[in-house]
């Protein structure tokens, strides 16, 4: 089941992010920064942040936006959907979440009128980019993110994978 986290679920949403990051490490060297609460909890309030829940558990969570210029610049102005940092509790890996949201995130798309959903993901993991492309997306190729400010610590310096899949 697909449903919006709640300021309730704050914790369990940084455990999971923190297991994320550190299979991130694990599997490509690159790890994710503390997020900020203050972001994650404007996104839950803001009905953008949210779950798959199986048997009563978070399996997997997300955040979504419909604008990132400063990743995509003069393409932000293509009406999109982007997906924010997907982090799946470790015990419920290899169900296909990154499928499940993007289906669900296209018929989202649909209802708000949006053309494209979009992500983005540090360079460097050849084994995570070949999944995205098989969840449907189109790899757009590598982009070094110049305008950082106010951005999580992750895209500081950084170059991007950008993958798009039209709706």
């Amino acid at each position: 089941m697909i449903t919006n986290t709640t300021l309730h679920d704050t914790e369990e949403i940084f455990d999971l992010y923190k297991m994320a990051s550190d299979y991130k490490k694990k599997i490509s060297g690159v790890q994710w920064p503390e997020f900020d609460r203050n972001m994650i909890e404007t996104e839950i309030k803001e009905n953008r942040h949210w779950k798959i829940i199986i048997e009563g558990h978070i399996a997997c969570i997300w955040s979504i936006t419909l604008e990132d210029e400063q990743v995509w610049e003069e393409r932000n102005a293509d009406p999109s959907v982007y997906i924010h940092r997907i982090a799946t509790n470790p015990n419920f890996r290899g169900q296909k979440f990154v499928e499940q949201i993007a289906e669900w995130t296209k018929k989202y798309a649909l209802e708000n009128n949006k053309l494209y959903v979009r992500m983005d993901t540090t360079a460097g993991n050849q084994r995570l980019t070949d999944y995205y492309i098989k969840c449907g997306f189109s790899h757009l190729g590598a982009k070094k993110i110049l305008n950082t400010q106010g951005r999580p610590a992750h895209y500081h310096n950084a170059t991007m994978e950008l993958f798009q899949m039209k709706v």
